[in-house]
């Protein structure tokens, strides 16, 4: 435990304290730490039009069933087999079009990035960044939470690192190994067999980097351009990003930020596992997979996922958010937009669907990835000038690659969360 750092754990302990107290009442009193997921904490309903966003909401077992009732009701009327078809088979057009009409003005850039998911950097720059970002006010909350670091983050993170690592756990570049995955890492260093040999054979972009992220669904670069902010003072990084609408990719490129030293946008479709990525497997450090999800067919998920696994190195991580089951966007649909359970098509034909944890949870499992972080995020949004409020429901996950195969499925399924 010695060589752990505070931020290689916080993440997960933040998660643990928020799961020992969730049977605390709604409207919660003490304030809970920035991250993950928000502190801004609805205590005095009152006031709940103070603020655009409300973190951590909790929902009765009455808005439960409310939200699951509109879900039913939504979905009685499904689109036409032959409309079905046709939304799967020009999946792209449809998103080709969002862009042209939208450009790169519809969806805001995602400077929150680097507070949920830290694991985006290599660790020496994530701490140099975190030390450029905390605020007064974080401080203030990590000073003032209702449970103090010391006696209560720590003694929780202690108990959760001796069962799942054993007490001889340590840091290698920012995440965590038990004693014999820190020797199998070493005895076969990362790169030994991620695709590097065939780097040297074939050059491809970013070749010479030694700390690869690959975005997927890129978009008009709303999570692209922050990266590259950073990026562009980290030596040795490089980024790749890919969206199947070609309209998309041409946004990023054309942008007064994009740079061929340290990014290399692409066309491709995730879901066509014939088509090969512009760079060899197992050579990723960090495939970030934020909203892309959700707009693929439920029966080719799968076999997106165990696809971009085979992308990861071993210790690689993968860093996923994406919609929840009964958020606002899912209830709003008017019958006649879905398509198969939890699955819907917008106006504009692109496709939306929503998700559970355990959904989430069983598709990496299934991949050979493991669990660092799975968490629903239930969040009041308000329209503070039409007096509207929305129930925001995401996921947000971290899974690992691990260094050691798990040959065995049983012992991956014993890995699954308590329900």
């Amino acid at each position: 435990m010695g060589s752990l750092s505070t931020m290689n754990f916080t993440p997960r302990l933040f998660a643990l304290c928020l799961r020992r107290n969730k049977t605390q009442p709604r409207h919660q009193s003490n304030r809970r730490p920035s991250v993950p997921l928000g502190s801004r904490i609805l205590t005095d309903p009152s006031k709940v039009f103070e603020h655009n966003m409300w973190d951590h909401m909790q929902w009765s077992q009455e808005e439960e069933e409310n939200a699951r009732k509109k879900a039913t009701e939504n979905s009685l009327v499904k689109v036409l087999s032959e409309d079905q078809d046709k939304y799967e088979r020009e999946a792209s057009k449809y998103w080709n079009e969002f862009y042209k009409t939208h450009k790169n003005n519809f969806f805001k850039d995602r400077n929150w990035l680097f507070l949920e998911f830290p694991e985006i950097l290599p660790e020496k720059r994530r701490q140099e960044f975190k030390a450029e970002k905390i605020s007064s006010e974080h401080t203030k909350i990590i000073n003032d939470n209702s449970f103090s670091l010391k006696d209560g983050m720590f003694e929780e993170g202690e108990k959760y690192w001796k069962k799942n690592y054993g007490g001889g756990s340590t840091a290698v570049q920012g995440y965590i190994y038990n004693k014999n995955q820190v020797k199998a890492l070493t005895e076969n260093p990362q790169g030994k067999n991620c695709g590097e040999e065939l780097g040297k054979a074939e050059s491809f972009p970013g070749c010479d980097a030694t700390y690869r992220i690959l975005e997927v669904g890129c978009g008009a670069g709303n999570s692209v351009f922050p990266i590259l902010k950073v990026l562009c003072n980290t030596p040795g990084t490089f980024l790749y990003c890919c969206d199947f609408a070609s309209g998309a990719v041409e946004l990023v490129k054309s942008h007064s930020s994009y740079n061929s030293a340290w990014c290399s946008a692409f066309v491709h479709d995730v879901c066509d596992d014939a088509l090969p990525y512009p760079f060899p497997d197992e050579i990723l450090d960090v495939i970030l997979l934020v909203f892309v999800l959700s707009t693929i067919h439920p029966d080719r998920m799968q076999g997106v996922v165990n696809r971009l696994a085979k992308l990861l190195k071993p210790g690689g991580m993968l860093l996923f958010r994406d919609y929840g089951r009964y958020d606002t966007a899912q209830l709003r649909f008017k019958k006649g937009h879905c398509l198969s359970e939890n699955f819907y098509v917008r106006g504009d034909g692109t496709r939306v669907y929503f998700f559970t944890k355990d959904e989430v949870w069983s598709m990496f499992n299934l991949a050979g990835l493991t669990e660092v972080q799975n968490l629903v995020d239930r969040r009041l949004q308000v329209n503070r000038k039409k007096k509207v409020k929305m129930q925001r429901v995401w996921i947000q996950s971290k899974f690992q690659k691990p260094l050691l195969s798990l040959h065995n499925p049983e012992e991956a399924t014993k890995r699954h969360p308590c329900k």
